[in-house]
């Protein structure tokens, strides 16, 4: 059963996947799926500065009605010394 103007989960998949790409750096490294309209983000991403403008852009994707970040900061090494 659907709802009204529900959009399905593949097409909103194909949607999130094409925005990241389009308008957020380093979305390569993110991976994205989608359930029942709530959108769930992975992966890892430099610094923390990177997670807001992830999250925003695919919360900003038309149908989405929720983002679920499981984004993780890659670790830094330390040099020896």
């Amino acid at each position: 059963m659907t709802l009204g103007n529900q959009v399905p989960d593949k097409t909103l998949l194909r949607n999130v996947e094409r925005k990241l790409l389009q308008k957020c750096p380093g979305a390569a490294r993110i991976g994205a799926t989608v359930r029942g309209g709530d959108a769930t983000i992975t992966g890892t991403i430099k610094n923390e500065y990177e997670r807001r403008p992830i999250v925003r852009c695919v919360a900003a994707v038309q149908g989405i009605r929720r983002v679920v970040d499981q984004l993780q900061v890659a670790e830094r090494t330390k040099p020896n010394g």
